[in-house]
């Protein structure tokens, strides 16, 4: 399992759409990886809340679920986003009890994130998970250099290397 974070939520300008991206906390496990995953807006209205550190003048769902741990003595220990099926991805909440036992409890991601935000609870993904859906971040730096390396391609190409 590798250990991520929030890097970013917004909205996918293509689909309009929201989307959460995680990257991982190990920036040497990284090898600038990110993963999307599209959400509801609802959980995205959710978690955005969450870290923005506003509490609702009533308890949201994952409020509720959060206190409802709480009060039966229980902890959520972390969030597993554990595998992707058709396109689909999938979670398991992994709550601890008083006496230490653990139980795993599928789980939505997007449900699983906001509540991982609202506990302060470690989020992970499987290495399955990271491999299958990840893409490559592109820096400004990487677009500098792509910059530079057509330069240089114009600089020393042929017109008549383009003649059929």
């Amino acid at each position: 399992m590798v250990h991520v974070r929030i890097a970013s939520l917004s909205v996918d300008s293509v689909s309009n759409q929201p989307v959460i991206i995680l990257r991982p906390v190990d920036e040497s496990h990284a090898e600038g990886r990110l993963v999307p995953i599209w959400i509801g807006q609802a959980e995205a209205t959710a978690i955005l809340l969450a870290l923005q550190g506003i509490a609702p003048p009533r308890p949201m769902t994952h409020d509720l679920l959060a206190s409802v741990i709480g009060q039966m003595g229980a902890t959520l220990s972390r969030v597993e986003i554990t595998r992707i099926e058709g396109g689909t991805f999938y979670a398991n909440l992994i709550v601890t009890d008083e006496g230490g036992a653990e139980r795993e409890i599928d789980a939505r991601p997007s449900d699983s994130i906001a509540l991982a935000v609202r506990t302060g609870s470690p989020i992970y993904l499987s290495e399955q998970v990271l491999e299958e859906a990840a893409v490559i971040e592109v820096t400004e730096e990487d677009e500098e250099d792509e910059v530079e390396r057509f330069r240089a391609f114009l600089d020393h190409v042929d017109p008549s290397d383009f003649q059929s």
